[in-house]
């Protein structure tokens, strides 16, 4: 009789217990990373912006937010999911040489090879942790860092359609409770191709940011029409601003060196050079000091803010050009663009969105301009998970967190 007693005491036992683990399951966050690419930090009061200024007012907006050097896409993008600068991650440029793998640009089937990316991604983190990843088109996600892919992922394709776009991720969060995704990213570059096409204060751009805003309310809605708004989070962002090009504002290259001797592996505003005959210092002397409007560097004195040192991928010799300006060869100058980034990070052009709500976060708080190293920690916060090593400054999520 008492044998019984206990075995039925344990069997409710058990049952609290999985009931317990299940209801917390139930109330685990949801997170959606969404990039705008090319938001530059001022589109947001001009542009037609309703569900983004509501996001905002129920939650947190930074000033600005400031990128890794250089303010290109893919560091950016790396860095605001690993909390590590490029020098640490890896992912030195949008177009990269290392000796070991080869030649790396955004369009490259050599994107897919784990060995370009360093850190932990938060897919990774995530997953390692017991919780499901689902990525649409984030730089990474389609290699297997760390082994270890997202549950979900697509090859990018500037062709898939925003409003599919929109339509996968509400797929994936229609999932039961055990299949669906904790943490989800989605991307759209509308706003970047408008800024390079037309530049930063053009009708096009603001015209790009008002769809973007749009998709963005049926994302919203769409989460509300399934039961999940109370526990999900918005973390809106931009990887870099916009600077105005002009025609009168061109360094060409040529003008100072030999391109046959010398590879660029990167050319505007943040040109990279290898040797391809002569020295690295023959390389330095020929360029030092022959624009005013160029500064350049040997790698190992590049200011120490840009933290831009330390990756063997970063060639021997930077040159850096000033705000707005560009720089070519009198071969490749043609077509001016509108806009471009690159530049040094603390230009405030280069500074893009954040913006970021959900029941985790302070309601209608303005927040000074932050670096975009410190987003991957306030994301693990947000989902209760444990961050890997990273750059950024875990106290800083006390300035976004209402707990």
């Amino acid at each position: 009789m008492i044998g019984r007693m206990l075995r039925a005491l344990s069997l409710i036992a058990a049952t609290v217990l999985l009931l317990a683990g299940a209801a917390r399951q139930a109330e685990r966050p949801i997170l959606i990373l969404i990039s705008l690419d090319g938001w530059r930090w001022d589109y947001l009061d001009p542009a037609q912006t309703p569900h983004l200024h509501k996001l905002a007012a129920a939650g947190v907006r930074a000033e600005g937010l400031i990128p890794a050097f250089p303010s290109k896409t893919f560091p950016n993008h790396y860095t605001i999911v690993t909390g590590l600068s490029p020098e640490h991650h890896g992912i030195v440029s949008n177009t990269m040489v290392d000796r070991t793998i080869g030649r790396f640009t955004m369009s490259s089937a050599t994107a897919k090879d784990a060995r370009w990316w360093g850190g932990e991604p938060l897919w990774v983190t995530a997953i390692r942790q017991g919780r499901r990843a689902s990525v649409l088109f984030w730089p990474g996600s389609e290699a297997p860092i760390g082994g270890v892919r997202p549950n979900d992922w697509l090859p990018y394709s500037d062709a898939f359609p925003n409003t599919e776009r929109i339509d996968r991720m509400l797929t994936w969060l229609a999932r039961p409770e055990g299949e669906r995704p904790s943490f989800l990213t989605l991307y759209f570059n509308d706003v970047d191709s408008a800024g390079h096409s037309f530049g930063p204060d053009s009708a096009q751009v603001m015209a790009a940011a008002a769809r973007l805003d749009g998709l963005i309310g049926s994302l919203i809605a769409g989460v509300e029409k399934l039961g999940l708004a109370s526990r999900t989070h918005y973390v809106v962002v931009s990887d870099h601003g916009m600077s105005q090009l002009s025609s009168d504002r061109t360094i060409f290259l040529d003008d100072y060196i030999d391109l046959s001797t010398i590879e660029v592996v990167d050319w505007s505003p943040a040109l990279q050079i290898l040797p391809r005959s002569g020295s690295v210092e023959d390389i330095y002397r020929a360029l030092k000091s022959r624009h005013p409007s160029l500064a350049v560097y040997r790698r190992e004195e590049m200011p120490l803010h840009l933290r831009y040192r330390a990756h063997p991928r970063i060639p021997p010799i930077i040159g850096l050009a000033d705000d707005g300006w560009s720089i070519t060869s009198r071969a490749r100058s043609g077509g001016q663009r509108g806009g471009d980034h690159g530049y040094d990070p603390f230009y405030r052009s280069m500074h893009g969105l954040f913006v970021a709500s959900g029941p985790a976060f302070r309601r209608g708080a303005i927040v000074p301009a932050f670096e975009n190293i410190h987003i991957y920690d306030l994301m693990c916060r947000v989902l209760g998970l444990t961050p890997a090593r990273n750059d950024g400054d875990p106290a800083l999520a006390s300035r976004f967190l209402s707990r």
